[in-house]
């Protein structure tokens, strides 16, 4: 399985420049491609039209790329009446597939009190709908996790609710990826598992995912930044390079799929499809 996830236009960007990528991805077959949430869109004059949601796209993407698609919903600042808003435009519009999220809490919106974990938004869907559902997983344990174990417990109860596939975090270690997976099946979790790489081609643009996720950064991989983070035609070398190693290794190893985090870079991402296609296939 190989699949890539991209993102609606920010406020007042463009819904060309989305076209654009998914015009370059979707030539690459992957088995789906997932977009992040969304839920509206900028109406300014010149930026994003209404229809700049995650359910606009999603639909896009099968409906005029005939490809599958996966909506992502997070749950940390809905109703159960907002939900149910959602899935009915879910279903009059075709979509089919969920990434379940409960999302960041914000320090300055305080969060509703109707779904407290991905595990219950899930759960809700489930008895309301005949969509399929994805999970999140960490393969170093969620930022507010104890533990690695105590997380895994907590997958494992969205497994129950009715995740069927689950998306890893970005990590830049796969030796952690092997452990939580090891430690994933042994609790019982044996639904697909993709393996989450995002290709280091900003060293800013990383740091800042990294503080968001709490993904560790091995040796290699600093080394490769500070050699490189003046440079960016051969820091985004480089990343592609290093992403390109991770998922050959991870393919050797029989994982059951890999979701390329894309940034909306198609060069990128082609330059990296192009390089594993045939590992993925054998």
């Amino acid at each position: 399985m190989f699949s890539f996830e991209i993102f609606p236009p920010k406020k007042n960007g463009s819904i060309e420049a989305v076209y654009k990528t998914l015009d370059e991805l979707t030539d690459l077959k992957p088995d789906f491609i997932s977009v992040t949430y969304n839920a509206g869109g900028a109406s300014s004059a010149g930026g994003c039209p209404e229809g700049c949601s995650t359910r606009e796209i999603v639909c896009i993407i099968k409906e005029k790329y005939h490809t599958e698609s996966i909506a992502h919903l997070t749950c940390v600042n809905s109703t159960r009446e907002d939900i149910d808003r959602i899935i009915g435009e879910f279903e009059r519009y075709g979509v089919e597939n969920v990434l379940a999220l409960r999302g960041d809490i914000s320090p300055d919106i305080p969060p509703k009190e109707d779904f407290h974990h991905a595990s219950e938004l899930i759960s809700y869907m489930k008895r309301r709908s005949g969509l399929s559902f994805s999970g999140a997983c960490y393969p170093e344990g969620h930022t507010e996790s104890n533990s690695l174990d105590e997380d895994i417990e907590n997958l494992k109860k969205k497994v129950d609710a009715g995740a069927e596939h689950l998306m890893s975090q970005l990590f830049f270690d796969n030796g952690h990826f092997y452990e939580f997976l090891e430690k994933a099946r042994a609790a019982g979790i044996n639904v697909p598992i993709e393996a989450g790489i995002m290709p280091c081609v900003n060293a800013n643009q990383i740091q800042r995912m990294v503080t968001m996720c709490g993904a560790s950064l091995p040796t290699k991989f600093t080394k490769m930044m500070a050699r490189f983070e003046n440079s960016p035609e051969a820091m985004r070398d480089a990343g592609i390079a290093y992403a390109i190693d991770q998922i050959i290794d991870l393919a050797a190893n029989g994982v059951d799929g890999i979701h390329l985090y894309t940034m909306n870079n198609p060069y990128v991402a082609k330059k990296i499809s192009k390089s594993v296609e045939s590992v993925l296939l054998g």
